[in-house]
C-alpha cells in the first residue's frame, strides 16, 4: 500500500514538472516563431492539397526523451485525440464536402501520429499521462467546444468545425517548431519536423477553401 502511495506521488509530481515544461515550449515555440516573421500569410510553402501521412516511425531500439520531449508528447496526444473527436462528431452532422475530405485526410494522419507518438513513449519507457485533462490548451478541442459545436444549427456546423481544426493545426505548427527547437531526441524532432509538414499542407488546403475561417466562434 505504501508503494502505490509513493508511485502516486511520484506520478503528481511529475505531472505537474510536465506542465512547466509544456508552458516552456510553447513560449520557446512561439519565441522561434515570431524571429523569423511567421504567420497565418507567411507559412513555409506547401502543397495545394494535403500530403499523404508522415512515415510511421518504429524505433528499434530505446530512446532517449528530455523534458522537452516528453511534454510534447504528452501534449500532442490529447491535441490529436480531440481533433479526432471532432471529426468523429462531424460524421454525423451535414459538412461543406471538401472539408469533409479534408478532415478525412486529417483523420488518417492523427492516428498514425498516435501510434508513432506512443512507440515512442514506449522505447523511451516513459508512461503516458493526461496532465491536461480540463484545461485550456491553445488549438485543443475541448469537450466544452464539442458541445458547442452540438447545439450547432446546421447552417453553422461547417465554419465552426474548420475553425476549431485550424486552431489545431496551427498550434500544432507552433509546437513542433518548439519541439524542433528544444528537444533532445533525435527520432522525435524528425517526427515533429514530418507532423509540422503535414499540416502546413493541411492548413493550406484549408485556407484556400471558400469561406476559410480565421479564429474560433465565441473566442
Amino acid at each position: 500500500m505504501d508503494e502505490q502511495i509513493m508511485v502516486r506521488r511520484g506520478l503528481r509530481v511529475r505531472a505537474g514538472r510536465l506542465v512547466g515544461v509544456v508552458a516552456t515550449l510553447v513560449a520557446t515555440a512561439l519565441a522561434v516563431g515570431l524571429t523569423q516573421g511567421w504567420g497565418r500569410t507567411n507559412q513555409e510553402p506547401a502543397a495545394s492539397s494535403v500530403t499523404a501521412s508522415p512515415a510511421a516511425v518504429v524505433p528499434t531500439a530505446p530512446v532517449v526523451l528530455n523534458g522537452t520531449d516528453d511534454a510534447f508528447i504528452q501534449l500532442l496526444i490529447p491535441m490529436n485525440e480531440g481533433a479526432l473527436a471532432l471529426i468523429d462528431q462531424l460524421d454525423t452532422r451535414p459538412a461543406d464536402p471538401s472539408l469533409r475530405a479534408l478532415l478525412g485526410e486529417v483523420r488518417k494522419a492523427h492516428q498514425a501520429e498516435l501510434r508513432d507518438l506512443r512507440g515512442l513513449l514506449g522505447a523511451g519507457n516513459v508512461p503516458e499521462l493526461n496532465i491536461h485533462e480540463g484545461h485550456q490548451m491553445p488549438g485543443m478541442v475541448t469537450d466544452a467546444r464539442l458541445a458547442e459545436l452540438r447545439a450547432a444549427s446546421d447552417a453553422e456546423v461547417s465554419s465552426r468545425a474548420a475553425a476549431l481544426i485550424r486552431a489545431h493545426l496551427a498550434q500544432t505548427v507552433v509546437l513542433c517548431r518548439g519541439e524542433q527547437t528544444a528537444g533532445g531526441s533525435p527520432e522525435l524532432k524528425a517526427l515533429a519536423g514530418r507532423i509540422q509538414q503535414a499540416r502546413a499542407a493541411e492548413l493550406n488546403t484549408l485556407d484556400n477553401q471558400p469561406g476559410a475561417p480565421t479564429a474560433v466562434p465565441g473566442g
